[in-house]
């Protein structure tokens, strides 16, 4: 496995790869997963899957600046170059991509990738500029790769969404292979932000996942039949930890991320709708989800 910080590099190291894994004519597939590094065994998945799917893996570290706002945690995202890359040769990536920032923005961007409508809600309307960030970086990626295939992991399911409108608009040649939420053994879906959290806001931050695995009980006992109803019943369980404080509790249509009728049935939607959840744990921040 080769760690890469230069594009030039890493475009030369990838014509080598393809050249060797040619067999008979056919060109080999290239699987990407771009990541912010502090892998955890979430961004594992993603490259288990990228293995079993691709000829060749391609993974990028990269905190990206022009994705977090000003009074984000940009300084003190939790970083771990040398674990992560001992995890990726763990699963046989074949390259790391780790540019500095300077090899991304060599000078300020005046160039930037914009979705409309599927950002107006959910974290892009709580974090301003934050997916023109996303989709910056994503494309920029895109073009340094040139993957056949680039793995997203769910539990940002609105970032999922905004890649797949960007893809589909911008005729970008990669198939979106979007990956189930991988959660500890508790239900806490695993986030690289969870090492933030105290002891208490850890066990109390199971609200979340209790809350989205209660949906199907709540529905079958009939307890709630509306989505207003059952949005209602989830905020409430979500008080139930004192020191919760929400975001938001949004159920939309998937993957339009549109609003939906508060009155309607919550039957009318199954297999359409998302649940979205963003909760504040102190300083931390974590977001969870369920499709219906």
């Amino acid at each position: 496995m080769n760690a890469i910080e230069q594009i030039h590099e890493l475009r030369e190291q990838l014509a080598q790869l393809r050249q060797e894994r040619t067999k008979e004519g056919r060109l080999p597939t290239v699987g990407f997963v771009p990541t912010m590094g502090y892998l955890h065994e979430g961004h594992a998945s993603l490259m288990r899957a990228a293995k079993e799917q691709c000829d060749i893996v391609v993974l990028s570290i990269f905190v990206n600046p022009i994705q977090f706002g000003p009074n984000e945690d940009l300084d003190k995202y939790p970083r771990d170059a040398e674990r992560d890359l001992a995890l990726a040769e763990r699963l046989g990536v074949d390259l790391v991509f780790l540019p500095t920032v300077d090899t991304m923005y060599p000078s300020p961007t005046k160039t930037k990738v914009n979705v409309k409508e599927v950002t107006t809600l959910l974290c892009g309307a709580r974090r301003p500029g934050h997916f023109d960030g996303v989709t910056t970086v994503v494309s920029k990626l895109f073009n340094i790769v040139q993957p056949d295939y680039a793995f997203f992991g769910m539990k940002d399911a609105q970032q999922v969404a905004v890649i797949q409108q960007m893809v589909e608009d911008l005729n970008f040649p990669v198939t979106i292979v979007p990956c189930p939420i991988i959660r500890e053994e508790d239900g806490l879906a695993l986030s690289s932000r969870n090492v933030y959290l105290s002891e208490q806001q850890r066990q109390e931050a199971l609200v979340l996942s209790q809350s989205l695995f209660q949906v199907d009980t709540w529905m079958q006992s009939g307890e709630v039949t509306t989505v207003s109803e059952l949005r209602a019943r989830i905020v409430q369980h979500i008080e139930t930890s004192p020191q919760a404080d929400i975001d938001y509790v949004e159920i939309l249509s998937f993957p339009q991320l549109t609003e939906l009728d508060a009155s309607t049935s919550l039957h009318a939607h199954r297999g359409q709708a998302i649940i979205a959840l963003a909760v504040r744990f102190g300083t931390t921040r974590l977001i969870d989800n369920r499709i219906l």
